[in-house]
């Protein structure tokens, strides 16, 4: 694995722990951010909760060409988001697209090592 998929992963793992705990506990911080508890919000958590089993497993299983396929869809919605949501000044819209980018450099470095 090349160290930018082990940032990218890491950086998920690292992000989602804490988002995914305050979420699922009704923190305030978490409150503010993604509003109160709502079936929308539980969604949210279960995309965020599967994200970082994934981002746990495939740091785990050392398989770069099987995390392109995550950091693609989680590149996409980010970038989606600020559209979407019609808010670019948005704390979780600016996280987000911060760790887009992130992303983006570490999926690119993996496309570029392909031998096609």
């Amino acid at each position: 694995m090349t160290p930018m998929l082990y940032v990218s992963l890491l950086l998920n793992v690292a992000v989602l722990i804490p988002v995914c705990l305050g979420l699922a506990r009704g923190a305030r911080w978490a409150d503010a951010a993604w509003g109160p508890p709502s079936p929308a919000r539980g969604i949210l958590l279960s995309i965020y909760a599967a994200i970082l089993i994934l981002s746990v497993l495939l740091l785990l299983l050392g398989q770069p060409l099987l995390a392109a396929p995550l950091l693609a869809v989680q590149i996409l919605y980010k970038l989606m988001a600020p559209f979407i949501v019609r808010d670019w000044r948005n704390p979780v819209i600016l996280s987000n697209l911060a760790i887009a980018a992130v992303h983006c450099v570490t999926l690119a470095g993996l496309w570029s090592g392909l031998r096609l």
